[in-house]
């Protein structure tokens, strides 16, 4: 299982996976510094209400909902489970989420009033794999928005999101292989970037702005 700590040498994780990934390594040199920063401003229960608003939507319309449903349920912040249960389902679709994001949104506030939602410092205490299975129970919440969470709000710097189409697309681009890889081929190709996995897919993601030469 991953280790909860969040404290990672950028200067370590690039010298090891150059040392066990030439072309990698080579990606990493051209790219420059890893930019992954931990974005620990939300609350946990806030960050997951966020990603649910933004699933399937460009920014830019999932920014616009967001607001408006900030504004109308929370005085301009993530409105409080209380807040959220108490508003009837046609408001909030009012405000353009779908049934689906309605029904998910509920579901987590009831899991926040549970005491179900971690706090950041509970987070931080938790194994990567215990998180994921933790959260996958509230409805909307997939094991890709947890590992999102995980890389990105955590700073955690060993997850490798499998069934993340970008990271995926990067791995054969950079492999200059014919086909995606399936999730089981790049799990076990990215052993080898262990303990360093979420560093390799930022650079993954980083490969697919490369131009063709």
């Amino acid at each position: 299982m991953a280790s909860p700590s969040t404290a990672w040498d950028a200067i370590e994780a690039v010298r090891h996976l150059t040392e066990v990934d030439a072309r990698l390594g080579s990606l990493m040199a051209r790219t420059g510094a890893c930019q992954i920063r931990s974005e620990a401003k939300l609350s946990p229960y806030a960050s997951l209400g966020r990603a649910i608003v933004y699933q399937q939507l460009s920014g830019k319309a999932a920014g616009t909902i967001l607001g408006r449903f900030k504004q109308r349920f929370g005085r301009g912040r993530f409105p409080a489970p209380q807040a959220i249960l108490q508003a009837g389902e046609a408001e909030m679709r009012a405000v353009g989420l779908s049934r689906n994001k309605t029904l998910a949104l509920k579901d987590l506030a009831r899991h926040k009033l549970a005491g179900h939602v971690p706090t950041l410092s509970q987070l931080h205490a938790m194994e990567d794999d215990r998180i994921v299975e933790r959260l996958v129970a509230i409805r909307g919440i997939g094991r890709w928005t947890v590992e999102m969470m995980l890389i990105f709000h955590l700073g955690r710097p060993d997850v490798l999101p499998v069934d993340d189409y970008g990271v995926r697309k990067g791995f054969a681009k950079l492999y200059r292989k014919r086909r995606l890889p399936t999730p089981h081929e790049l799990a076990h190709y990215g052993r080898r970037w262990r303990p360093y996995r979420s560093v390799a897919s930022w650079y993954l993601w980083r490969a697919l702005e490369e131009t063709e030469t």
